[in-house]
């Protein structure tokens, strides 16, 4: 029970007051985390492989040990504090009203200001080189990181604080944050940045097909198609180098009848990358705003279908 109090206390949290910029964050103690040990760990061991594999090992499991090791102390000194911290834990491994907020920003500026605006906004919530970027290309970024985002920042970190609690939840976050600091195919990270990419393909697995599945019906919800998604959801759901982007954003692309994916530059590297989705009409500004209200209805229906999930188990 305690479990299901905090995964509702840290979503609504979520909902009213997204990412406050002031507040520290776990994810940055990750980071900072990260690039210490990856400094260390390339001076000391023999081969990047190694050094990777062993970053990929301690931060996930010094999170867990650690969060788990807090909590037990503060409940030690009060229940009220450990329910407290583990609240916030929860709220901070979430990203909906963060997320939604930060595509409404590109949305603005796209209909509001002017490209290059659109170009900084949009570089702050993708991976990928904006400066060249043009508005439908802008566009095409924002509704991508949504669909992909759905899965790594509201379904994925839910999935997991239903499951074991906050500390499983950063655990996942710290997986999440050293792929997207490691996890390149580059010169630089191509071998050092295996284990943790790896690590992430596997956590993220059963959470990418089931936001798939969510976005289809948020589709039904919100005026979109969710049988053109569920079809180009068969259809393209592998049409990425990763087993699991493609499988939110091809749903994405069947519910808005708009075509995502193509060639991208990240660190000035042209990659090609299969297109997902019919171009059934030209992508718009307003389709990040279709992108956003997906994005809500589908963080809604993950936290009822595993607030039932929960019920069912505790209560059999």
């Amino acid at each position: 029970m305690e479990i299901l109090c905090v995964a509702l206390g840290g979503f609504c949290l979520d909902l009213l007051l997204g990412d406050p910029a002031w507040m520290p964050h776990p994810v940055v103690f990750m980071g900072r985390c990260i690039t210490k040990l990856e400094g260390f760990l390339r001076k000391t061991l023999p081969s990047e492989l190694l050094g990777g594999a062993v970053l990929a090992a301690m931060l996930p499991l010094g999170t867990l040990a650690l969060s788990i090791l807090a909590l037990w102390l503060c409940g030690l000194i009060h229940p009220a504090l450990k329910f407290a911290l583990e609240t916030v834990w929860c709220w901070q491994c979430l990203a909906v009203k963060g997320l939604g907020d930060e595509a409404k920003r590109v949305h603005w500026a796209l209909v509001s200001g002017t490209l290059e605006e659109a170009r900084q906004a949009v570089g702050r919530i993708v991976g990928r080189d904006t400066g060249r970027l043009s508005a439908e290309g802008v566009v095409r970024a924002a509704v991508e990181t949504v669909a992909e985002n759905f899965s790594d920042g509201v379904v994925a970190p839910m999935l997991y604080i239903f499951l074991g609690g906050a500390p499983l939840a950063l655990c996942y976050k710290a997986i999440n944050t050293m792929d997207s600091m490691v996890g390149y195919k580059n010169n630089r990270y191509l071998h050092f940045g295996r284990a943790a990419a790896k690590l992430d393909d596997a956590v993220n697995f059963i959470p990418s097909r089931l936001s798939a599945l969510l976005l289809i019906l948020a589709a039904a919800l919100t005026g979109e198609s969710a049988d053109r998604a569920w079809r180009i959801w068969r259809r393209d759901r592998h049409n990425h180098a990763s087993p699991n982007s493609a499988q939110t954003e091809s749903a994405m692309a069947g519910a808005l009848g708009v075509r995502l994916g193509g060639p991208a530059f990240y660190f000035g590297e042209l990659h090609e990358k299969p297109t997902i989705g019919d171009p059934l009409r030209e992508i718009e500004p307003a389709d990040i705003r279709r992108a956003v209200r997906m994005l809500y209805a589908g963080s809604l229906l993950c936290l009822a279908l595993l607030v039932l999930a929960r019920g069912m188990f505790l209560w059999s």
